[in-house]
């Protein structure tokens, strides 16, 4: 009988390594600094299934220009858009659609009520031993419930879904916004007209040519006074000078997961900018991602390695 060579794989993290189907080998591949001695395995010219490391500053995806071999790269993000332009002719990309859906759909609804709470207020005041609870400033002034309001998720897919059951005990209205209509989900061409009615924004659109920049000066025009933006979409979704104009006013309220630029430089004036709620792109990094990360690897790693069809193909192009 002709002799079987086992097929390389890269996965990031030394769990995934031991779980790996019979026929496949894998190396552990972080990406931390591949200009270290011994920071590309050996391997790289045998590998033909690459998971790239989360961070993308860790995960180097012009190496696939080096892998001869690479049949398929798989990330564990749902967007691509940094990964899609290093991908070889002929090799297959695969996103991690769903593997974020619970931490990012969580932090959407916590920075939601914490800026309509005021809780970063309190927690400056804190820090001062200052006991000042808003409803006694003089003019009848009192931190929001989110309870009664209408939430508009902009960008109703996996995640935006995950939002909508995390905000089901909140006694709210929701509106339902995707690229295209759909039974209970409005078009994107409808937003003008739903943007005056919603007393918060959420959006968790992907970031490509279409959405780059949406969120401009006259899409936050067409947001009633008062209303809060949530982004824990892409920062380049979000025109940021735009924004800063209308927070600083006081007419609008934010509260960002990801900034653009980003990293948000430290004497950006956005960290200066009223009204604003900055957390730096944790989205996804929770207690949740590594047990669902080494899922997703698992899965895909067994489907290719029986022959199966993957999940979450990327159609590039």
């Amino acid at each position: 009988m002709p002799q079987t060579t086992s097929r390389r794989v890269w996965v990031p993290f030394g769990q995934s390594a031991k779980e790996v189907p019979e026929g496949l080998v894998a190396d552990v591949f972080t990406g931390v600094d591949v200009d270290a001695p011994g920071g590309i395995p050996d391997s790289i010219d045998e590998v033909e299934f690459f998971v790239l490391p989360y961070l993308f500053i860790n995960a180097h995806p012009e190496l696939m220009a080096r892998m001869p071999r690479l049949k398929v790269a798989q990330t564990l993000t749902a967007g691509y858009e940094n990964v899609a332009p290093y991908v070889p002719e002929g090799v297959t990309l695969c996103n991690a659609r769903g593997l974020h859906d619970a931490s990012t759909a969580e932090l959407a609804v916590t920075l939601t009520l914490s800026a309509l709470r005021g809780i970063p207020r309190y927690v400056r005041q804190a820090e001062h031993g200052d006991w000042s609870p808003t409803y006694l400033d003089g003019d009848g002034v009192v931190d929001e419930a989110l309870a009664d309001k209408t939430v508009l998720i902009l960008g109703y897919g996996s995640i935006g879904s995950a939002i909508e059951r995390r905000l089901a005990g909140f006694e709210v209205e929701v509106l339902r916004v995707a690229r295209t209509a759909r039974e209970g989900v409005h078009a994107l061409t409808d937003i003008d007209t739903l943007l005056p009615q919603a007393d918060v924004v959420i959006t968790v659109v992907p970031a490509t040519d279409e959405t780059r920049g949406m969120i401009d000066a006259a899409f936050l025009a067409r947001m009633k006074d008062g209303a809060l933006l949530v982004n824990v979409a892409r920062g380049v979704v979000v025109r940021t000078d735009a924004l800063m104009a209308e927070c600083a006013s006081g007419r609008l309220r934010a509260a960002m997961d990801v900034t653009d630029p980003e990293p948000l430089p430290q004497d950006h004036p956005l960290w200066r900018t009223p009204n604003v709620l900055i957390t730096p792109h944790v989205g996804g990094a929770s207690s949740a991602f590594l047990p669902r990360a080494l899922r997703v690897i698992e899965e895909q790693l067994g489907r290719w390695a029986a022959g199966e069809e993957l999940t979450n193909v990327v159609r590039l192009g």
